[in-house]
């Protein structure tokens, strides 16, 4: 590992395939899900607040969701709280293509 490869907080960038959704990477750690490219303006991330029981199973409810800019995450450029993580993912992709297609021009 080269030692340009850092994370935006500084920390190892992990080394190995991550999962692919729309030819961008999809990572959970922990109750944070991250959705993009960092080379690109903006990321995608959730933030997963409460859980509930449906079926059995332990599922995401309660969703906080940001478009933030990739090299500053403090910079949020569009937040919203979501129900499920179906409709968090929605929003944010399309929130974040917004956000893209926007810097883009």
């Amino acid at each position: 590992m080269s030692a340009d490869a850092l994370n935006l907080n500084g920390a190892p960038l992990v080394e190995g395939k991550y999962l692919m959704y729309k030819d961008r990477p999809l990572v959970r750690e922990g109750d944070t899900i991250c959705y993009g490219d960092l080379t690109e303006k903006y990321i995608l991330i959730m933030e997963i607040f409460s859980y509930k029981t449906e079926g059995g199973n332990k599922v995401p409810d309660k969703i906080l969701v940001q478009v933030v800019e990739s090299e500053d995450q403090n910079k949020i450029v569009r937040q919203g709280e979501k129900s499920g993580l179906y409709e968090a993912f929605g929003y944010g992709l399309i929130w974040l293509e917004q956000a893209l297609g926007k810097s883009e021009s």
